[in-house]
């Protein structure tokens, strides 16, 4: 389609309708298993006019923001940012702890900064959760440091415990609200005035975090 991007097709087997969803870089399409070719085009078409309005306004959001890298880096557990140097080098990071520096190669500077606090939360976070846990005495099973789009932590029923790798780019306080919220679910498995109870047992201020935590936009190279 004229003016358009790429549109990303996605069939769902649990998804009940045609779903547009449109990104910075793409349009996504989310079709059920019983729809037909033919009434995908016609979505498409009735379509067109909403998907290259709304594609323009993301383009334009998309230019509006400001794409230079940062000079220093601000992490959860740090009580000073590590400033933040672009050079030629072979290693696509390289962190000097002495100095409070983090080297990075200017090939792809922006993956290579993602990648750096990536792993930096795959080591720290883990750490942090169990410092949290013998703080508050609410037990858990394993820890895993991922990257979801939409949550930020999460506890299976074997009290297994999810942390988003974005947490350390939050403030401590943060980071140590949602450790409280998911090992409060070690004891409560549900949001019910219970679970409330046992969070601000532990964290008295949750309320003003949940509302920071919801209100948070993560910088654009992440």
């Amino acid at each position: 389609m004229a003016n358009l991007p790429e549109i990303k097709v996605t069939h769902h087997a649990r998804a009940t309708r045609l779903r547009l969803r449109v990104e910075p870089s793409h349009i996504r399409l989310t079709v059920p298993k019983f729809c037909t070719k033919r009434q995908v085009q016609d979505f498409l078409a009735q379509s067109k006019q909403w998907m290259i309005e709304t594609w323009q306004k993301q383009q334009e959001k998309v230019i509006q923001i400001d794409r230079t890298l940062p000079t220093e880096l601000k992490l959860f557990n740090l009580e000073r940012p590590l400033q933040i140097i672009y050079q030629t080098q072979k290693n696509a990071y390289v962190l000097d702890e002495l100095n409070h520096q983090l080297m990075i190669s200017d090939r792809q500077s922006d993956s290579y900064l993602k990648a750096f606090v990536v792993a930096y939360a795959k080591h720290y976070l883990p750490i942090y959760l169990k410092q949290v846990s013998d703080e508050t005495r609410l037990k858990f099973g394993q820890c895993a440091v991922r990257h979801p789009k939409t949550r930020w932590g999460s506890c299976t029923a074997r009290h297994d415990i999810m942390l988003n790798s974005a947490l350390v780019l939050c403030d401590q306080q943060i980071t140590r609200y949602v450790c409280v919220h998911e090992l409060a679910h070690t004891k409560h498995f549900d949001h019910s005035a219970a679970f409330w109870s046992e969070v601000e047992k532990h964290d008295q201020y949750y309320q003003q975090h949940r509302k920071v935590l919801k209100s948070s936009v993560m910088p654009w190279w992440w």
